[in-house]
């Protein structure tokens, strides 16, 4: 079932296990999903409920409305309720309306508003949420709207390395965003800020020697695409070692951050995965 969640979007339903034990349920409802949400993505539940304390208030409403019995083991396994997994499937249905290969936090968000007739839905209705304005507001912040994007190509997004790496600090990357728009998630990166001069002087250790190599890069994956970063999952080849007769291929993940004419490029993380 969560083959196609985000990493955050796995973490909220690991989020709402632990606030059903904490409650001391069997099951996992659907207003643990609801806090599971709030405890993951505080940004998201910033943007569309907008209140500074509305995460406090809705836990507030959750205790009230639920009934607190004794704290059970995180161990033990609670399954979802079929209301849950309505939302889950909801989530899913969303994703796929919009086009997006991956469910994120705001495709969870928005099968909680659709669940009819559930207290997390009044809720979210509560604080002025619909599915018509959380579809605009989503259109919005991920550029979704599709006369403004290029049909996308069946063959993926090739470089060479050596103009990819030419530009960490600063490089145009507006002709890889037909790429990226299609499949774009909301996600914070991994969930912190990240120093740009401790990246950027990773960056400069790690590829140093190559940036004169024969090497490529591929567009792997998009995770992450709103109005203040763009995350990408790419692939690179180290053509160096091709004389040993073998390819290390190395998973890097990159955040691009607009600037006013550009995007500035930083290194996140590299994970070298060894050739068979």
């Amino acid at each position: 079932m969560f083959e196609r969640y985000t990493e955050k979007a796995r973490r909220v339903v690991f989020f709402a296990r632990y606030e059903a034990s904490q409650y001391g349920s069997p099951y996992i409802e659907t207003e643990h999903l609801l806090l599971g949400l709030l405890r993951e993505d505080r940004a998201l539940a910033k943007r569309f409920l907008g209140e500074v304390n509305a995460e406090e208030e809705i836990r507030s409403e959750i205790a009230r409305h639920i009934t607190s019995r004794e704290r059970i083991s995180t161990s033990v396994e609670v399954p979802l309720t079929s209301e849950s997994k309505k939302v889950l499937n909801l989530a899913g249905e969303e994703a796929d309306r919009l086009r997006h290969r991956h469910v994120g936090t705001e495709h969870l968000l928005f099968g909680l508003l659709r669940l009819e007739r559930s207290f997390v839905s009044e809720i979210l209705k509560a604080r002025g949420l619909d599915p018509a304005m959380l579809r605009e507001q989503m259109a919005k912040i991920l550029g979704a709207e599709r006369t403004n994007v290029q049909p996308k190509s069946n063959t993926r997004a090739i470089a060479t390395l050596d103009t990819f790496l030419a530009g960490l600090k600063w490089h145009k990357a507006k002709e890889l965003l037909t790429f990226f728009a299609e499949d774009a998630q909301f996600v914070d990166v991994y969930g912190k800020r990240w120093n740009r001069e401790e990246i950027s002087r990773e960056s400069e250790t790690l590829f140093a020697p190559y940036t004169k190599k024969n090497a490529t890069y591929i567009i792997e994956e998009t995770i992450a695409d709103t109005n203040n970063l763009l995350v990408v999952i790419v692939l690179w080849k180290n053509a160096i070692l091709a004389s040993l007769e073998r390819v290390w291929i190395h998973r890097m993940s990159v955040v691009l951050v607009p600037q006013v004419d550009d995007w500035a490029i930083i290194l996140v993380q590299v994970t070298a995965v060894q050739p068979k």
